[in-house]
């Protein structure tokens, strides 16, 4: 029989009060309590905090004050990530992200999800979607990733974005819901 984590990262319904994933959460909540603190000056360990609090990272990696996330250990950023002020990325599910990617302030990438039906969302049970973002993204301040997303490479999201879909590479995407805006090259 799966773990509660296990059915977490599959996508099934899972019980967030679960013992192991209450820990685990306890520990992110810990280490990014520990990241806030530290001095922005102190970049070689406010990176090794980062590395130890995500699942995998690229060498150059570096993220703004404040930062809040569920687990980290399903965070996985490639190469030169930068995520500015207020990130947030819920990722009761794994998050990819790819290299040269930049956040502006006030980020938020959402993996979980709750049931449509109301008695199966008071039961407290959650799901979970991954998200995948590609390589040479700019995520535009406020912009909103929602659960399932899928992001090709060289995609910017405008500022304020809600992206309840996924979109191919080389686009300009934009507004409430997203759609494409322009492309480029």
């Amino acid at each position: 029989m799966p773990s509660e984590f296990e059915k977490m990262l599959s996508g099934q319904h899972y019980n967030p009060f679960d013992a192991e994933l209450m820990a685990l959460r306890k520990n992110a909540r810990q280490l990014t309590e520990q990241l806030n603190q530290i001095s922005m000056s102190e970049i070689p360990k406010r990176t090794r905090l980062i590395k130890s609090l995500f699942g995998s990272t690229g060498k150059h990696i570096y993220i703004e004050s404040n930062f809040r996330c569920d687990y980290g250990v399903n965070i996985h950023v490639g190469e030169n990530f930068y995520a500015n002020f207020d990130c947030v990325i819920l990722d009761v599910a794994e998050v990819r992200i790819g290299d040269n990617c930049l956040m502006a302030p006030q980020v938020g990438i959402y993996t979980p999800g709750h049931p449509l039906d109301r008695k199966e969302r008071v039961s407290g049970l959650e799901f979970g979607l991954p998200v995948t973002i590609g390589d040479d993204c700019w995520i535009g301040g406020h912009a909103v990733i929602n659960p399932g997303v899928t992001l090709g490479d060289n995609v910017v999201v405008a500022s304020g974005a809600v992206v309840t879909k996924s979109f191919g590479d080389n686009v300009v995407i934009g507004g409430n819901p997203a759609r494409v805006m322009k492309q480029i090259s």
